[in-house]
């Protein structure tokens, strides 16, 4: 029986309930023969053990770290972590965007300034006409839509072969699905170099074509689909798409072409933004490929081109070249960079 808060106790203490009392909680006594609450000193002895009190469990989440919050209360510790996040983050921009900011400088600096006083800061006005001769004299406009079309190429024919093979290798799910990615996983640890001979036979005289295909853009374009790392890269990605989407479509009867097309690669936008920037900056960057297979000048890339004519070009107009050539790197990464570091990307596949 609970007794009320009171209950005629003198003075108005807070009574206890009985089942309190019989459980011995701390602070409480039962009552005794005569009905009124209180025991000698030692009746806690002979009677039940007093409870011991409970410790407080500490929070070990919150003094993770280096510093725990006690520390960032100190106001040497608090003012020597702040400059030191400071001083890093002004490092990491020297690092990052000095080096393309100094090239932009170059671009538009006269010859003799870049050779007497590299660091100043346009001593002699600025020199417009070094993008324009770089465009227009060096031919680098010829060579920028060369370099465009190979990784457009590559970038179409990766984006294929990966999604396909990460397709079947993880939704399709054939018999013989784990032979198969065991022998694509194991070409990863073949050297490139190893397979630049018999790489570059196989387009001299590819099998069932009939033709060469040096000093065609094709040569670049198909070789650059053999990319066991992208088509890991997605089926990873694939094997973590939720499974009830794929059933509930194929109960509402849609194939497997329709279930890639509508369902798997609308969820796989972040995934394929990632493959298009590896794609696209390979491409951009790749020098040895294509100056083994595009022996034409006519149809060589920037990353070709551009070590050749070093020697016979106007350092400040060389240097606006380069910067020209930076452009689609750094553009396409400023338009996948969403995409590239974004982690979800179900969209709403999954309601409730």
């Amino acid at each position: 029986m609970t007794l009320s808060p009171t209950n005629g106790v003198p003075g108005g203490a807070p009574a206890v309930t009985a089942e309190a009392a019989a459980d011995g909680a701390p602070g409480t006594t039962a009552p005794g023969p005569s009905g009124a609450s209180g025991s000698s000193p030692g009746a806690s002895s002979a009677g039940s053990p007093r409870a011991r009190p409970r410790r407080a469990t500490p929070d070990l989440g919150a003094d993770r770290g280096a510093l725990s919050e006690s520390d960032w209360h100190r106001p040497s510790v608090r003012w020597g972590m702040g400059g030191t996040h400071v001083l890093l983050l002004v490092l990491l921009v020297v690092v990052g965007l000095g080096p393309m900011l100094l090239l932009a400088k170059f671009a538009v600096t006269p010859t003799q300034d870049i050779l007497r006083t590299p660091m100043a800061v346009f001593p002699n006005g600025i020199e417009w006409a070094n993008l324009e001769r770089a465009w227009n004299d060096v031919e680098i406009s010829r060579y920028f839509l060369n370099t465009i079309w190979l990784a457009l190429g590559s970038w179409a024919v990766q984006i294929v072969v990966a999604t396909t093979g990460g397709y079947a290798l993880s939704v399709l799910r054939p018999r013989f699905g784990r032979v198969v990615q065991a022998m694509v996983l194991s070409t990863m640890f073949v050297p490139a170099v190893v397979l630049l001979v018999p790489l570059y036979l196989t387009v001299l005289d590819p099998p069932l074509l009939g033709r060469s295909l040096i000093d065609s853009f094709w040569a670049v374009w198909l070789p650059a689909g053999a990319s066991a790392f992208n088509v890991l890269l997605v089926q990873r990605f694939f094997d973590n798409l939720p499974r009830e989407v794929f059933e509930a479509a194929r109960v509402d009867g849609a194939g497997p072409y329709r279930l890639f097309w509508s369902i798997v690669l609308p969820m796989s936008r972040p995934i394929l933004g990632v493959v298009s920037v590896f794609a696209v900056i390979a491409a951009w960057k790749d020098f040895l490929w294509p100056l083994l297979v595009l022996k034409d000048p006519a149809i060589q890339p920037l990353s070709v081109r551009l070590p050749s004519i070093e020697a016979s070009t106007d350092l400040g107009v060389f240097l606006a070249a380069l910067a020209i050539s930076t452009l689609i790197p750094v553009a396409v990464f400023l338009l996948f960079q969403r995409t590239f570091l974004r982690g979800a990307g179900l969209g709403g596949a999954v309601k409730g």
